[in-house]
């Protein structure tokens, strides 16, 4: 079994690819951590934002990209939303 460093290297990701990556991973860190930090469930978020639980787990583990609406329908209940900024 392969491991997820072996796996990436293997794909042999462009710089640019690797960071929009790094970009979507903290980006769904961040939604988790306010979820919990909430102490919402997974399906108390899901019923506040007209979506199903297994949508918002796909989301969380990462199993697809998420579309822009999607996101802004997940964290508007969390009273959060998405911003552009300046890359560090």
């Amino acid at each position: 079994m392969s491991t997820w460093k072996e796996v990436r290297q293997e794909l042999n990701l462009s710089e640019e690819e690797e960071r929009i990556i790094a970009l979507e991973e903290e980006l769904i860190l961040s939604m988790v951590a306010i979820r919990e930090e909430q102490g919402l469930s997974q399906a108390e978020l899901a019923n506040k934002c007209n979506l199903k639980q297994p949508a918002i787990a796909r989301i969380e583990k990462s199993q697809h990209s998420p579309r822009i609406d999607s996101l802004l329908r997940i964290l508007a209940p969390l009273g959060y939303t998405l911003q552009i900024v300046p890359m560090k």
